[in-house]
């Protein structure tokens, strides 16, 4: 016993000891990572065979996969997404994530392959992409405000907001977002009265002027009157086609005497004679002038930009729908050759 334990106080051998007890947990610990890894790759292609279909009409089960395919392959699902083949897109990412190992880019495609869902409209599908993402990268503030508008459509406004603490603490600003989501529930609330909506929309509008094209909006068939009340003159640009389509019975007067753009807008309509045409708005202006001399066909059109992603649209929205941007929206008007005769002139 003597002759033992002298060993244990040799230097060396401590030095020994602790290489051999640093080797077996890395070993243990290399083992539980490749565990891991296989077992979360496992989950992955279990999760991915949800949503495999016989409705794509690309057949990649027997397609061998080389990395240098991963550019093209990407490009064109971007392609098929772009021009609406849908079905293709979506096959495609499947086949790169279950193909691609490298976990970042798993990560990559599943939120291009979610967006893809949502975009088709297969919102079941695209919220269990978004929030299997989250499981493995919770700090994806991209995917977090793409499962938001997901809950939006689907009118899960709860659900929604859960998504803004996480992306407040990722340091975004979701003070318009938010005003946002309580606007369009507030619009599909059919538990309120039409007094108690008209109050809320007011006090919407009063907090967030981003939303004034928005408010109005709804104002109009809740009660034109008071909508009028909220009417900027200054910003008739953002409502010019709002006011255009307005019929007789929904004007007011009183307002419309006081603004000579407004003045001007009714003139071009046709519904107004013999005032002063000054708008500053291109379009009315030109239409006014040819209705004073006695050309009175035309009319105008009117085309929807997003001025985050420079698509133009030909019905108007309230969130892009190809970048699904809030507030962006920008109203351009051209002139066009009336369909129809109206004579609706109010003097």
């Amino acid at each position: 016993m003597e002759h033992i334990l002298p060993a244990y106080k040799d230097p060396l051998f401590s030095i020994i000891l602790i290489l051999f007890i640093a080797l077996i947990i890395a070993v243990v610990t290399y083992g539980w990572g490749l565990h891991k890894e296989y077992k979360e790759e496992g989950n992955l292609l279990r999760f991915l065979e949800k949503f495999d279909t016989s409705e794509c009409s690309l057949n990649s089960s027997d397609m061998p996969f080389e990395l240098n395919m991963l550019k093209p392959l990407t490009l064109l699902a971007k392609a098929f997404d772009n021009i609406g083949e849908y079905h293709k897109s979506i096959n495609i990412y499947i086949y790169l994530i279950k193909n691609i190992n490298h976990d970042t880019k798993q990560i990559e495609l599943m939120e291009r392959l979610g967006n893809t869902y949502l975009h088709a409209g297969f919102l079941e599908r695209s919220k269990s992409i978004y929030l299997e993402i989250l499981r493995k990268r919770p700090r994806n503030a991209q995917v977090l405000y793409e499962l938001g508008i997901v809950y939006e459509i689907l009118h899960e406004y709860d659900k929604a907001r859960e998504t803004l603490e996480p992306l407040e603490i990722l340091g975004e600003d979701t003070k318009s977002l938010s005003s946002f989501w309580d606007f369009s529930e507030l619009l599909i609330d059919k538990k309120i009265s039409t007094e108690e909506k008209i109050a809320k929309l007011t006090n919407i509008l009063k907090n967030q002027p981003k939303l004034y094209r928005q408010v109005i909006q709804a104002m109009i068939p809740l009660d034109s009157q008071k909508a009028w009340d909220l009417i900027d003159t200054k910003q008739i640009k953002e409502i010019i086609d709002i006011l255009w389509f307005l019929p007789p019975s929904q004007l007011n007067l009183d307002i419309i005497a006081r603004d000579k753009k407004l003045q001007t807008l009714y003139f071009a309509k046709g519904y107004l004679q013999d005032i002063t045409k000054d708008s500053d708005i291109f379009s009315l202006d030109l239409l006014a002038t040819a209705r004073e001399n006695g050309f009175v066909n035309g009319d105008l059109s009117f085309s929807y930009l997003c001025q985050k992603c420079k698509q133009s649209f030909p019905v108007s929205f309230r969130r892009c729908p190809s970048c699904m941007a809030i507030n962006s929206i920008k109203v351009e008007e051209s002139i066009a050759k009336s369909n129809t005769k109206r004579d609706y002139s109010l003097l």
